[in-house]
């Protein structure tokens, strides 16, 4: 899986930015996460600890709390702003509810084995380093634990890059992982029965413009390590808007979403987790002691 290398720096500060009037703009990633809820609203599991990972301002937090009114409920997000805003209007307890955490995805700050779900609406795909984070995932979570997630996909506003492709050969849309590099980063990672599938949203705009201003409003900057750090003169834009003329329908502009849903379940404990150095198998002692006794 060969992705453009993203700059992680230029991500915090793009969603910090974007955190004030985020929930302005974030009509699609709102529709998402309410099909993601669904996926888990009738579920018969119930978890004591929630992981809501790559939280935002937090709506899929606070709908988890509502959902799973026992369980401890972490809002995790790297950017402090965002932060800030998922706990407006709300009772932070200690102790229980919801409690926010400022981390970076990929170091999970939390004790191993000691999340029983994770939900994680639209973040993997700003992911520098997948198997990183399924190992993170793996340690974190109980055997038999809960991952639900989306993200988008390599096909997400292919207009916007074809029309850009026209006008320089500088990366401006970041890249996304392919659903199946995905999959097998978990299959990799020893979680059970993975489930992948996709679905193509479109959506349309008057003009190209106000799909720029929404990408921006909801933090979606062109953070690739080897972008143009210039600022993009008229002659580009004006280009750009030309060529992306070339999608347009009845006088509106499509931009497509690929949306890739996840499902799986944390491996046992024992479970081989996939390395360079070969298949790696990891027990607790009391475990060991617990399988001898009753062998």
């Amino acid at each position: 899986m060969s992705l453009t290398p993203l700059d992680k720096d230029a991500m915090r500060r793009s969603f910090g930015r974007a955190a004030q009037g985020y929930d302005q703009f974030a009509v699609l990633q709102r529709e998402i996460e309410s099909r993601l809820l669904e996926r888990i609203e009738f579920s018969r599991f119930e978890p004591a600890v929630v992981l809501d990972l790559g939280c935002g301002t937090g709506s899929g937090s606070r709908a988890l709390a509502g959902r799973f009114r026992q369980a401890s409920v972490v809002a995790l997000d790297w950017a402090p702003a965002m932060l800030a805003m998922a706990g407006e209007g709300v009772a932070i307890d200690e102790s229980g509810g919801l409690q926010r955490l400022c981390a970076d995805m990929h170091t999970l700050p939390l004790a191993g084995r000691s999340v029983d779900m994770i939900f994680s609406n639209l973040a993997l795909q700003w992911s520098y380093d997948l198997p990183a984070i399924f190992s993170g995932f793996r340690r974190v979570m109980k055997p038999d634990a809960m991952l639900v997630f989306t993200c988008f996909g390599p096909d997400t506003l292919y207009e916007l890059k074809q029309a850009w492709r026209a006008v320089d050969d500088f990366p401006h849309v970041n890249d996304h992982p392919d659903m199946h590099d995905i999959g097998d980063e978990m299959m990799a990672a020893g979680f059970r029965e993975p489930v992948m599938d996709a679905e193509r949203v479109t959506l349309e705009y008057p003009d190209v413009m106000s799909l720029m201003r929404e990408l921006k409003g909801v933090g979606e900057h062109n953070v690739a390590s080897d972008r143009f750090r210039g600022l993009t003169g008229k002659g580009h834009l004006q280009g750009l808007l030309e060529a992306y003329e070339e999608f347009s329908r009845n006088g509106r502009y499509p931009a497509s979403y690929e949306v890739i849903y996840g499902t799986a379940f944390a491996p046992a404990e024992g479970q081989p987790l996939k390395t360079p150095q070969g298949d790696v198998a990891t027990f607790s002692v009391d475990t060991l002691r617990t399988r001898r006794k009753n062998s």
